[in-house]
């Protein structure tokens, strides 16, 4: 599904991400981990087109998509969720999630002025996603009410119904379980696993060790840029390098 090849993003004089190359497989869940500062959003930022690489290559789903756009990427069926949940508080949570669906439309502003059909036709197709979003999520009862109102865990689950509005093949979340409570926490591996039962291929960064271990199928860990390690969550907590790069040399050799 994701194939990268020696992708590179220097800032000056400061390699971000280094060289990195892996492959995640279609249906599966694949876990970026590593410390602060190790280049894993800046990874993301690369990977769905939100900043253009200094060399190497990004192919998803067979095709080439590096140094497109955001939006092109998304077109192909990439969708991003952020470290923080962005929402038009003020809007209803409905309301929030029609947005999604936009980036698969044609009407214009010729169609608002007119009322043509095939704007109805298309806003019937966003709110009838954006319900059935919702629904997979499990926040149809809320639906209707002002996004500023629900809870944080409520939030990173609109966040979850915004990227699949978009009908994505491959979802990146970016700490999904940042900020909510051990028992949130495993609700929201559970609808990561549905994600990943549904078909969709799943990329996640997140700092919960317990979580990544029981839900990832694959691990990435990078280090100052670098990919340090790649494999199953037994190979990687095993492995001598990651507990040096999380827990400090002397942590290594005891």
């Amino acid at each position: 599904m994701l194939e990268i090849d020696s992708l590179t993003k220097r800032f000056g004089g400061l390699a971000a991400v280094n060289d990195v190359s892996v492959k995640f497989a279609r249906g599966t869940i694949n876990a970026i981990i590593g410390p602060n500062g190790a280049g894993k959003t800046t990874f993301f930022n690369l990977v769905s087109g939100a900043i253009v690489p200094t060399s190497g290559k990004v192919v998803f789903d067979g095709k080439d998509v590096t140094g497109l756009r955001a939006d092109q990427v998304a077109r192909l069926g990439m969708a991003r969720t952020f470290q923080s949940t962005t929402l038009f508080d003020t809007a209803t949570v409905l309301d929030n999630l029609i947005v999604g669906h936009r980036l698969r439309t044609q009407s214009g502003l010729l169609d608002v002025i007119l009322g043509s059909k095939r704007l109805k036709d298309e806003e019937r197709v966003c709110r009838e996603k954006a319900r059935a979003a919702l629904d997979f999520v499990g926040l149809s009862h809320v639906e209707n009410r002002i996004a500023g109102d629900i809870s944080q865990e409520e939030r990173k689950r609109v966040a979850f119904a915004l990227a699949l509005a978009t009908d994505p093949t491959l979802l990146l979340l970016d700490e999904p379980a940042g900020g909510v409570n051990p028992e949130e926490t495993v609700g929201l591996a559970r609808l990561i696993r549905k994600m990943a039962d549904s078909g969709l291929t799943v990329c996640l960064i997140e700092h919960k060790m317990d979580m990544i271990m029981n839900l990832a199928d694959k691990i990435l860990v990078l280090n100052y840029g670098e990919k340090i390690a790649e494999g199953t969550p037994a190979e990687i907590r095993a492995n001598p390098v990651v507990i040096e790069a999380y827990l400090g040399s002397e942590h290594a050799a005891a």
